[in-house]
């Protein structure tokens, strides 16, 4: 009885991973085509606007702002008290001497998120509360759309207009040269996309540092590769600065009057593709500063397993699921490429289940061996040379991503990612398991809501003595006056 049983096993096992062995090989000469792509821009790409090596000057700390302002800085903010204040302070220490408004959202039956956002503002008047007139949360998208309406009512009040538009998340501690990489990058550029450098979180490094590994992995290698290709280049809906005329004629073309699409989950993402197909061109710029550290955003990525799988369960849907039906497969040989990319991770993750069950399989059959219940026939030749292929092949993924992670967080976490590497698998099909679901229900009819996680930042430095008018909320509307 026995050995029936662990023939069957044997069977499965071998079934198992024969399927995961050939997509792991399909998935392997994917990315080992994407790293040469990488190597020869490396060694033989033209080095022009949108791969050169950039490098900032620090500018003085008390330098005076500009009273006539460039960047309007979008913050969609649901449910954020505990962390907005710190970000507003983090924008005012940093980019003290910058010309920009920081405009944040925030929802009626939300008015602790409004009062945080105040207290960190300390009376600076390029700050903006955004009353949104509406309870929440509604969508990220259509909290965008809100904010790009009041920042609109500005300008037409004010008589100016706004030369970009910047996204950050409530969450995100920026860096003090950011909005000047917007303004040397985006006179040629319809977007301009920055790295995000995921802060690990030193309680869970395991969960929260499984971000950085896979961030730093794509914005080290394939992020470039789609830059310097011309290909769409999605948006990280964070660190990205985009041309006050390409969203405006974004806005134009919607009945929404907005740029944002509220009917997706991932609005980011689809709007850089959406820029791409109306002809404009995003570049991903890797810039350092004076110090040689690397332009970017920092912020604290989900630490707890179940906050992980919501939020990528997000990402699985408005990317692979209804980013497909959206955004389609348009363009060239390229373009088709790296969607295909974006789209695979529901088709990996039943490739690492298979391939997990199929070991586990293999293990009892094994087991059985040892202990003298089954003699189980030999590996076929050439599933054996798939099996060593497949292994180095994932040897070679790990070691690039541990070298991606120790070239940005330094050797230890470099070893910490290749346990992460599992987390990460396990996240994923966590997460694709529920994206299938979600959408399912979502072809019924049932909304895919904005599920939000909850989030932590740095605290951000002491009050900032920057002259300039107090703000204070009038009615509906912040306004600007004295005390």
């Amino acid at each position: 009885m026995a050995c029936h049983l662990l023939a069957w096993t044997d069977l499965l096992a071998t079934e198992l991973l024969l399927f995961a062995g050939i997509w792991f090989f399909i998935g392997a000469v994917d990315d080992l085509a994407l790293d040469g792509v990488w190597l020869w821009q490396r060694l033989f790409g033209r080095r022009d606007g949108r791969d050169a090596p950039l490098t900032f000057e620090s500018t003085p700390r008390d330098a005076a702002p500009d009273p006539s302002p460039r960047h309007a800085v979008f913050v969609p903010a649901w449910d954020e008290a505990d962390v907005i204040g710190d970000m507003v302070g983090h924008c005012l220490h940093r980019w003290r001497q910058e010309n920009y408004r920081l405009y944040i959202g925030v929802y009626a039956n939300d008015p602790a998120t409004g009062f945080a956002a105040l207290r960190g503002a300390r009376g600076d008047g390029r700050v903006r509360i955004v009353p949104l007139g509406i309870t929440g949360p509604s969508s990220k998208a259509d909290c965008l759309n809100r904010i790009w309406l009041a920042m609109r009512a500005d300008e037409r009040e004010q008589g100016f207009a706004f030369a970009s538009v910047v996204l950050h998340d409530a969450e995100d501690v920026v860096h003090p040269d950011e909005l000047r990489v917007y303004d040397r990058l985006l006179g040629g550029h319809a977007f301009v996309q920055l790295p995000v450098n995921p802060l690990i979180d030193p309680a869970a490094p395991l969960v929260s540092g499984h971000y950085a590994d896979e961030f730093t992995e794509a914005h080290v290698r394939a992020m470039p590769v789609r830059s310097r290709l011309g290909v769409a280049m999605p948006c990280a809906g964070v660190g990205c600065g985009f041309a006050r005329d390409t969203l405006q004629a974004l806005a134009d073309a919607s009945a929404e009057q907005g740029p944002f699409a509220t009917d997706s989950l991932t609005e980011d993402y689809e709007l850089g593709i959406r820029i791409h197909e109306a002809g404009g061109r995003g570049v991903f710029v890797r810039a350092r500063d004076d110090k040689g550290e690397l332009i970017a955003t920092r912020a604290f990525f989900p630490g707890d397993l179940t906050a992980s799988v919501r939020q990528k369960t997000r990402w699985t849907i408005g990317i692979a699921l209804s980013g497909w039906d959206r955004t389609g497969w348009s363009g060239g040989v390229a373009d088709i490429w790296m969607r295909a990319r974006d789209r695979r991770s529901v088709l990996s993750a039943l490739v690492l289940v298979s391939a997990y069950l199929g070991l586990l399989c293999w293990l009892i059959v094994g087991a059985g061996g040892i202990l003298g219940w089954y003699a189980p026939p030999p590996l076929d030749p050439a599933f054996r040379l798939l099996l060593i292929v497949n292994g180095l092949a994932l040897a070679w993924r790990v070691l690039v991503r541990a070298l991606c992670t120790g070239w940005q967080y330094g050797a230890r976490q470099a070893l910490w990612s290749i346990p992460r590497a599992l987390v990460g698998n396990i996240i994923a099909v966590m997460a694709a398991r529920r994206a299938l679901l979600a959408y399912a229900a979502s072809l019924g009819g049932t909304p895919l809501p904005w599920d939000k996680t909850r989030h932590h930042i740095p605290a951000a430095p002491g009050p900032c003595e920057i002259p300039g008018p107090v703000l204070r909320l009038v009615g509906d509307r912040p306004e600007a006056g004295s005390e």
